[in-house]
Parts: C-alpha cells; sequence; structure tokens
C-alpha cells in the first residue's frame, strides 16, 4: 500500500470502520487505474483449474511491484484478477506489466486475461469516483480498501472493449518474485466457505449500505475469529513439505485479506449453512428494496495465494478466495439475480 502524499496516512485497524465513506480520500485526476480479469474464468474453474485462475490474478500485483521497484501503491486482489492505482508517472512500467502479464497468463495458464488501464479524471468524467482508504489487518500487513464506485465502472468499461491495453509486439516475461501459491486448499471448519460480493446500487445512499454492510459484519463477526477461513493455532504443512509453527500460522493468518471493500463487500469467510442463510435472508430483502445487487457461493475449500516483497518479508501478504468458483462464481451469481430483479416486473 503506498505512503505519497496523494493517500491517506492513517491505517485504520477496525474493519468496520471502511464501511464510513468519510475515511476515504480521493485520489488525484491524473493517476491510473488498471484492472485485470481471466476471461471465461469460471470456465477455467470448472476444469479444475482454479489455482491457475487465482495465480494469473494476482500475478499484475507481483509483476508491477517488482517493475515499479516498491509495493507501496493501492492495490486490491479479486479471485480472477486484480485492480491497482498508480501515480501517472508510472504509465510506463503499469502500460508493460500489464502486457507482460497478459501474455504470461496466455503462454503459462492458456488463459486469456484482459488487461485495461485508465485515468481517474476519466472516471470521474463519467459519474464515478476513486476514493482511498487503509486498513490495517496486522501490525506489518495493511491492504488497501477502494470506494466510490470507480473500479466498478472501469471494469465494466475494459469488458466491453474500452481502454484495453494492446499485446506488446516482444512481451517480457514478468518479473513474479514473491509471488506463490505453495500451500494446499484449506477444508472448511465450520461447514462451508463462503465467497460473498455485495455492491450498493448506484442510487443507494452511502449510509444506507454501511448500516446493511454492518448487520452482514454482524452476523459472521459474532463467530469464532469473526469467520476467518484459516484455523487458528494448526500447524500447516505447505506445498514444499515445509511447516509453520503454530505462532508462524497465526501470522500468516493475520495478513490475510479474508474481507475487503471493493467498491462493495467482498468476503471470503468460513461459516456455518445456518449464518449463511440467516445473511441471504437480509440480502434478498435488501436486493427487493432496490438497495443492492449480490452474490454468494458455497464451497467446501479456500485457496491462498501468498506475495512475499523482495526485501520486505514482514510485509507478507495472502490473497483468499473460494476453491469451487469463489469470487469469479460470486459475481456470476450476481449478475443472475440482478437479470432476475430487473425482469420480474415485465412476467407479473
Amino acid at each position: 500500500m503506498i505512503n505519497s502524499q496523494a493517500e491517506p496516512r492513517r491505517a485504520y485497524d477496525e474493519f468496520s470502520l471502511m464501511l464510513d465513506p468519510d475515511v476515504y480520500e480521493p485520489l488525484p485526476d491524473d493517476w491510473l487505474i488498471g484492472i485485470t480479469d481471466v476471461v471465461s474464468s469460471t470456465a477455467a474453474i470448472r476444469s479444475g483449474r482454479y489455482e491457475d485462475v487465482n495465480y494469473a490474478g494476482a500475478s499484475i500485483i507481483a509483476a508491477l511491484g517488482n517493475a515499479w521497484g516498491s509495493f507501496d501503491f493501492p492495490f486490491v486482489f479479486r479471485g480472477d484478477g486484480a485492480a491497482f492505482a498508480l501515480p501517472a508517472s508510472g504509465i510506463m512500467a503499469a502500460t508493460s506489466a500489464l502486457r507482460d502479464v497478459a501474455g504470461f497468463a496466455k503462454a503459462d495458464f492458456h488463459l486469456d486475461l484482459r488487461v485495461g488501464l485508465v485515468t481517474v479524471g476519466e472516471i470521474r468524467a463519467n459519474g464515478r469516483d476513486v476514493r482511498i482508504a487503509r486498513y490495517a489487518a496486522s501490525e506489518n500487513a495493511t491492504y488497501a480498501m477502494f470506494a466510490g464506485g470507480g473500479l466498478k465502472w472501469a471494469e465494466q468499461q475494459i469488458k466491453n472493449g474500452r481502454f484495453l491495453v494492446k499485446p506488446g509486439r516482444y512481451p517480457m516475461r514478468p518479473d513474479l518474485t514473491g509471488l506463490s501459491c505453495d500451500w494446499a486448499p484449506f477444508p472448511s471448519q465450520r461447514g462451508e466457505i463462503l465467497s460473498l460480493l455485495v455492491e450498493p446500487r448506484d442510487h443507494t445512499r452511502p449510509e444506507v449500505f454501511a448500516a446493511l454492510a454492518k448487520r452482514v459484519l454482524a452476523v459472521f463477526d459474532a463467530a469464532p475469529r469473526r469467520s476467518h477461513p484459516l484455523a487458528g493455532g494448526t500447524v500447516i504443512a505447505n506445498g514444499n513439505g515445509k511447516r509453520v509453527d503454530a505462532q508462524g500460522w497465526l501470522e500468516v493468518a493475520s495478513h490475510s485479506d479474508f474481507r475487503k471493500f471493493d467498491d462493495g463487500l467482498r468476503l471470503t469467510l468460513d461459516c456455518t449453512a445456518d449464518e449463511i442463510d440467516r445473511v441471504e435472508a437480509i440480502l434478498v430483502a435488501a436486493r427487493a428494496r432496490g438497495e443492492i445487487d449480490f452474490g454468494l457461493h458455497r464451497q467446501s475449500h479456500a485457496l491462498m495465494t501468498c506475495l512475499v516483497p523482495s526485501g520486505r518479508p514482514d510485509s507478507h501478504l495472502h490473497f483468499l478466495d473460494g476453491m469451487g468458483g469463489g469470487y469469479a462464481k460470486a459475481a456470476e451469481r450476481m449478475e443472475e439475480g440482478a437479470f432476475a430483479e430487473m425482469v420480474r416486473p415485465l412476467a407479473l
């Protein structure tokens, strides 16, 4: 997470504060917003390629940080892609990194990674904004949170073919030092791993959405470890056969991004079926009132992709998603739910 004069320096260690629009500060108009996503990611996940999708999705974070020479910039992992913000001076690094990771995903994983770049000013000219806050998941791990609807708008435009970064003639292999996916999937300890997306509709007042989101979080926060999908105090072996002691594992868990605000709630949680049903009832009612769109997906395991920045091992970050479709499947179901609400009056 970046530390520049353009950004808020204070980091908040209580996640519920991320629902308060007053803690977010706007980025300058000339800053760049980059978006990546794996095309047809749900089809790749259905064929069992969930780790490939997550690795390709997180690749831009590692590639850009290594090319820029610092990981002090805002970014968010979204399962089958990522988003980031960078000062205007980083346009060459951003463009090259986007081209390189798209080439890498195609060459190594046979995945089409859609990549795009747009300025904050362009986003504001179209009625959205990009505002940033910092959430301290632990003493050494800080994540960027995004508000204002700008990332959502940019993603939609890029999916529609605008602001795409064209492939380079001679793409270089990106430097993905520090990015790994060595962990075996983590089984649910309480029933099901939930991937949940909740987004306000354009006309929904921030205070209305914040109140709803707090109701949702209250259900999950009442559970042990706030429904964290990584079991606490457990000694875990990674894919290389190495073992992490209990204290080390607690540190890994505390550095993970199981709760995010990215123009809406983005959660990966370990829940009981009853907790999920209670939250779903709250969200169905809110959607019927026209306040939100949401998508949720239940699965048996969670996945973790790790980033350990070179020279800063204490700032290791751990990106979580669900194994059985995760955020990509939740987003698909959110679109299905929104469409069903739209056509229902016509059916009547």
